[in-house]
């Protein structure tokens, strides 16, 4: 079960929400906790039963951690214990090479538990945080247990520290006005899931379907474009759903996507994608390495080496590798040759240009495919364009065009600037009722397709 599941949509959200304001204030954060315990229940039995596995290891390493501070040398094993058992279980499931552990714990063979890339490396920094004294282990079961189970962060994130969770935990502001926003950002990005991304998909997989020997050159460029964008309203769409979700019991999560594609530079794109796992690696393994690397180069190289570190992350295989090293190598060169202002004028073209032809290494099955796919959009094959080209061309461009749009901030940058006019109030107005027809619509489209549960990564 995931946000865009009629399951979800109609029977969890509506039910938890009636239970959770019915709990008195005092009692919330447990109530929290069950919906959450519940939720990976549906998901399916064993990942309930995992994730609470996880959840309770950690939390012992935690106050293992915390007793042993005072001494460092003595607080350094169960650290390193903890960061070892997370990582295994992180590998066991993103990587075909730890079979054996699957099967150790015997793992359903098509079982993978969800958002665990999110959970694993936030119980990873807060072990590091624990035994460099910025927090100390919470005692309270039930505040850590959300932080790794909790619901609507549990399948896009944002991965947040510690102490950021259990501020928004403090901070909550539970209003009706804040219900209706969350709705809002929910259907938002419902529609960015099942309107755009599903629909992109099948352009992305129509594209795929011919041989890449064969394929031209305006339909390589079509299947990588369509994967790109296909990427970031699957992945937003998620992020913006458990966002608003989270509205809706008065949690304030920040935004992991920040209008990314069409960013005037490489570096507004890697600050702007799923920017809070990019602070995580910035901060627990680059920055830390900074500090021991006088030599601007070696410095340059660890930069280039977290992005590479941040592909794994998302495609556990060389080719995530090479995305990941390719566009920390884009951003620095951009950052050197930035300083002559050679590229001002040029700057949403270049960085399109960069992401999508990076793009290609995420989205190809191994680097020599992602060769011959590149191969194939420089009309290597000898073919610019063919029936199955000007098809495809012809049955998705408006799509494309509608995207590409709504993928920019120019239409809220039109809104804060409004002011208090007629066209403000009037999309004031009308907005309720938008959000009702696209939340009608989205129905109808998953009902006709039977679900809406296709992932084009798991993370």
């Amino acid at each position: 079960m995931i946000y865009s599941s009629l399951l979800f949509i109609y029977g969890f959200l509506p039910v938890s929400l009636l239970l959770y304001y019915l709990t008195p204030k005092k009692l919330r954060e447990i109530m929290l906790l069950i919906l959450s315990i519940a939720f990976c229940g549906l998901v399916s039995l064993y990942f309930m039963i995992f994730i609470l596995w996880f959840t309770v290891v950690n939390y012992l390493f935690t106050h293992l951690i915390g007793r042993a501070r005072k001494n460092e040398k003595l607080a350094a094993v169960p650290l390193a214990a903890g960061i070892i058992i997370d990582l295994v279980a992180l590998l066991a499931f993103r990587t075909e090479y730890v079979l054996w552990l699957r099967r150790l714990i015997r793992a359903p063979e098509s079982f993978y538990p969800v958002g665990i890339s999110f959970f694993a490396l936030g119980a990873i920094g807060t072990l590091i945080d624990v035994y460099k004294g910025r927090i100390k282990a919470d005692r309270c079961f039930t505040r850590y247990g959300l932080y790794i189970m909790f619901f609507p962060r549990l399948i896009m994130g944002p991965l947040l520290r510690y102490r950021v969770f259990t501020n928004i935990l403090d901070n909550r502001c539970e209003s009706l006005s804040g219900m209706g926003v969350g709705m809002s950002l929910f259907v938002k990005g419902l529609a960015k899931k099942v309107i755009a991304a599903d629909t992109l998909y099948m352009l992305y997989t129509a594209a795929g379907n011919e041989p890449v020997d064969e394929m031209s050159a305006v339909t390589a460029w079509l299947g990588v474009v369509a994967f790109i964008f296909c990427l970031y309203f699957e992945l937003s769409g998620l992020a913006d759903m458990g966002m608003g979700t989270a509205y809706c019991f008065g949690l304030k999560l920040p935004q992991s996507f920040n209008y990314p594609l069409l960013s005037t530079r490489i570096k507004y794109f890697t600050t702007r994608w799923q920017s809070q796992t990019v602070q995580w690696i910035r901060r627990y393994i680059t920055k830390p390495l900074y500090g021991v690397c006088p030599k601007k180069w070696i410095r340059e190289t660890v930069f280039v080496a977290g992005w590479g570190i941040f592909g794994l992350w998302y495609v556990f295989d060389l080719n995530g590798l090479i995305w990941g090293l390719l566009m920390g190598l884009a951003a620095l060169i951009e950052s050197r040759l930035s300083r002559n202002k050679v590229m001002n004028f040029t700057g949403i073209i270049y960085t399109f240009l960069v992401v999508i032809l990076c793009g290609v290494f995420l989205s190809g099955d191994s680097p020599a495919y992602s060769v011959r796919y590149l191969f194939a959009m420089i009309g290597g094959n000898g073919v610019i364009a063919d029936a199955q080209a000007f098809y495809l061309f012809k049955s998705y461009i408006v799509l494309l065009l509608v995207t590409m749009y709504a993928s920019t901030d120019l239409f809220r940058n039109l809104m804060t600037r409004s002011g208090r006019n007629r066209f403000k109030t009037a999309v004031m107005v009308v907005s309720p009722v938008l959000v009702l027809a696209v939340l009608i619509i989205c129905t109808a489209l998953i009902s006709y397709s039977g679900s809406s549960e296709m992932l084009l990564m798991k993370l």
